[in-house]
């Protein structure tokens, strides 16, 4: 026999055999399938080995076009397709490496330097993943984007002049009593509705054939059309898609033409391939056709996975999107679904254009993001906001910082303002925790033998730490500088005298950390981590809170 005939026959034998389940019996088996004539081959190991790695790479294209590829000759009806009971649907959820911030002394490392974020992408990923009965991988909690999900009641600017509140509260772990949590709080500008910017915005929608499922393209487009109610006259919103090529679906519109905006949104159906490079580009050219001058000109880029055609290397997208920014164009990342879902690049693509990144999985946490917090999503009232910590050797002994794992920046970079870091949009708060150990306390890192020692230095022995913040205003080259002090005498001696706002952000950092296993927070139960939170609710008109003293129910039970 032909060389090429025996290959065929061995594709089909192994079709048939693909087909059927291994638990089937040969009577069933033979059931469930159409015979296929072929004569028995000599099959040598070199035809096998040449063979069936051809055989596995056409098996992921489907029976159809398997049959097609192979012709007649081989084939005198189509074998039945997979057992549906068998089928697992691969899972390419993709997450960048973020170990929890290990502990540093004092004495030797005394500051922590870091971009504020405002994102919450990662809180509502992992909710998904809890909502559906499964513990989420570690690298998926970002234990800021957890903290920063909630509004806290922090004091509040009451111009533009000062766009951002410091404020800083001290009080026992919960977790461990001989160590101190340090928070660190931000609260923009809230921007009146009559004051916010004209915005020039670009929706970027992902319609390649993953995305046909409910929660994705669908869920989608109810979600933009919720932002779309909010717009005026003075704002336009352009369209554009993409799939196995991009194309321009609306051009610059007025945004109070809402039913022409809300038709070409309804009109998206998902298939093909993704694109995603030719897409952001032609976004791009779009934002530049609408630009507004003074305004807010940003690109939504909402999609449920990585790009597999063009540009998929990360860091060439992230050149793209920074040369985007330094025009005036910025960008915001949503991300829907499950399967293929590229948290990283989501994640880093945001930073990089001056935006924020947020994970939609329902319309009630659209509406959180583009309808409750449409200000704050697209106009910033700081940029480049970084924040500097010096602690006391004196009165410090060690700390740790509870998330920003990728917004660290090198102590030099504080005063570098060719540095970029993050935005504060309007009304947006930004805490930061840290988990500290007092000189005189039993640390987790011995003392150093050859560190030298010295007594208080005058004025200093009362202070914990130096707080500074650095950031720009929106369009200024130039960064301010703002500091303030933490008095050791200053904190609780309770954890439960700490305000209501305090203990329920601990309590979110506990579960972020707790579930991400990183071994910190040991000492406290989720029972425990969800009787402060319930203790702490306060005013919840949107169930935000209530919703997550639920979550962490459920891991409990996980």
């Amino acid at each position: 026999m032909k060389r090429n005939q025996i290959t065929l026959a061995i594709i089909a034998s192994l079709t048939l055999m693909v087909g059927c389940s291994e638990s089937n019996t040969a009577e069933s088996a033979k059931t469930n399938r159409t015979e296929t004539a072929v004569i028995e081959p000599q099959i040598t190991p070199a035809v096998v080995e040449e063979t069936v790695v051809p055989v596995m790479q056409m098996e992921k294209m489907g029976r159809v076009a398997l049959s097609r590829a192979l012709g007649d000759q081989v084939f005198v009806s189509m074998p039945m397709p997979y057992p549906r009971e068998h089928y697992q649907p691969e899972n390419r959820d993709s997450y960048l490496d973020t170990p929890s911030n290990g502990i540093h002394l004092v004495t030797t490392s005394p500051l922590s330097t870091f971009s504020v974020d405002v994102d919450t992408g990662s809180y509502a990923n992992v909710r998904s993943y809890l909502k559906m009965g499964n513990k989420p991988p570690p690298d998926a909690i970002r234990e800021e984007a957890f903290i920063n999900y909630f509004d806290y009641s922090y004091p509040t600017p009451v111009t533009k002049v000062q766009p951002f509140s410091v404020s800083t509260e001290l009080a026992p772990a919960p977790w461990n009593e001989s160590r101190q949590l340090l928070r660190i709080a931000l609260k923009g500008y809230d921007i009146p509705v009559n004051e916010r910017k004209p915005s020039n915005l670009v929706f970027l929608v992902d319609v390649s054939g993953s995305m046909s499922d409910p929660n994705k393209l669908p869920l989608l487009v109810q979600s933009l059309s919720l932002m779309v109610k909010n717009l005026t006259a003075d704002d336009k919103v352009s369209l554009v898609t993409y799939a196995g090529q991009s194309s321009v679906v609306l051009e610059p519109t007025k945004g109070d033409d809402a039913q022409t905006i809300l038709a070409a949104l309804k009109s998206l159906q998902a298939g093909g391939g993704t694109y995603g490079e030719s897409g952001i580009k032609l976004a791009y050219q779009q934002a530049q056709k609408g630009f507004i001058k003074e305004g807010v000109n940003r690109v939504i880029l909402a999609t449920d996975g990585d790009f597999n055609v063009g540009v998929t290397d990360l860091d060439a997208l992230k050149n793209l999107v920074e040369q985007e920014r330094e025009k005036g164009i910025s960008l915001t990342t949503l991300g829907v679904g499950r399967g293929n879902y590229n948290d990283g690049m989501m994640e880093q693509l945001a930073n990089i254009g001056d935006g924020n990144h947020a994970y939609i999985d329902t319309l009630h946490e659209a509406q959180k993001v583009l309808l409750r917090q449409m200000s704050g999503t697209l106009q910033s009232i700081a940029e480049d906001v970084k924040i500097q910590v010096e602690f006391n050797p004196d009165t410090v002994k060690e700390y740790r910082l509870i998330g920003y794992q990728n917004r660290q920046l090198r102590d030099e970079d504080f005063n570098n303002d060719k540095v970029d870091a993050g935005e504060i949009g309007a009304g947006h708060t930004v805490t930061a925790l840290y988990e500290i150990t007092l000189a005189g306390e039993q640390g987790q890192i011995d003392d150093l033998r050859y560190q030298p020692t010295k007594e208080a230095s005058a004025g200093f022995g009362s202070e914990l730490a130096q707080v500074k913040v650095r950031y720009k205003l929106p369009g200024s080259e130039q960064s301010k500088l703002t500091t303030q002090l933490v008095k050791a005498n200053a904190g609780a001696t309770e954890f439960k005298t700490a305000s209501s706002d305090f203990q329920f952000a601990t309590a979110v950092a506990a579960f972020a950390q707790k579930l991400k296993d990183n071994h910190y927070v040991d000492g406290l139960a989720y029972s425990q981590i969800a009787d402060i939170a319930r203790d702490n609710r306060g005013n919840d008109p949107y169930n935000y809170r209530g919703e997550f003293i639920s979550l962490v129910e459920i891991a409990q039970n996980l």
